[in-house]
């Protein structure tokens, strides 16, 4: 018990995926904020550790089928990541802008913050787009390179950019810019609340606001706590490697 109190909080969702659900329930990000132990988290935030433990619990012996992303390997992780979350975000941004862009023409007078909330999303998904270039042109492909090496016990080309350090820092330091803008999004939204008077496209709007910002927390998890993570050290194993048979 004492061992689950001390685990940070991206290590539950790594293991399993259902554990997410408890963390959203609490508000508790498991994504950009995942290095943090539980036990510090539920303190921090006058949240009930035996409470959330119990549900962590419950959670983990529900039989579903969730995706084991934890075992797959990094290449196959790495498509997955682009072809499922980055084709999400690329279809749902354009669709997102125009509602938006609505909702400040014809409700902006009497709801004020949708000039903010639609400058933060345009501001969020202009970095994303250039954040997911860079993992699809240079992140992505080094790890596909890295998993293809060991596999066919070849020495790994040396990158540009040195090592796979340097970029997944850029990338993790992106995704908590991301999360923190979702953040004010959700408080200025009160977590994607239409108000009493919103027509269709106001709720519709929200409501694809906070499924984006759901698939997101899925999608930087599946970075942080697990690609991330697996490719530093099989950077690591494959450099040993060469080392140990050029003595």
């Amino acid at each position: 018990m004492e061992a689950l109190k001390k685990k940070e909080i991206g290590q539950f969702v790594a293991e399993d995926f259902r554990t997410a659900a408890v963390f959203s329930e609490y508000g508790i990000d498991f994504c950009c904020r995942g290095n943090r132990p539980l036990d510090e988290v539920c303190n921090k935030n006058n949240i009930s550790l035996e409470e959330v433990l119990e549900k962590l619990s419950i959670s983990t012996t529900k039989v579903e089928n969730t995706q084991a992303y934890n075992t797959w390997p990094l290449d196959l992780l790495a498509t997955y990541i682009e072809k499922t979350h980055h084709k999400y975000v690329e279809s749902k941004t354009p669709v997102l802008k125009q509602f938006l862009a609505k909702l400040c023409k014809v409700h902006g007078e009497r709801h004020p913050e949708l000039v903010q909330i639609n400058e933060l999303f345009e501001e969020v998904a202009g970095e994303l787009s250039q954040h997911m270039k860079k993992e699809e042109l240079v992140l992505f492909p080094r790890i596909k390179k890295m998993v293809h090496s060991m596999e066919e016990n070849k020495p790994l080309e040396p990158a540009h950019f040195g090592a796979v350090q340097n970029p997944i820092a850029m990338m993790e330091h992106e995704h908590d810019t991301a999360g923190e803008i979702f953040r004010n999004l959700a408080r200025l939204t009160s977590n994607y609340t239409p108000p009493e008077d919103a027509c269709n496209t106001y709720r519709v709007a929200f409501s694809m606001l906070d499924e984006f910002e759901k698939d997101l927390h899925v999608h930087i998890h599946l970075e942080n706590n697990i690609l991330f993570p697996k490719a530093l050290k099989l950077e690591q194993k494959l450099f040993a490697n060469a080392n140990s048979c050029s003595l």
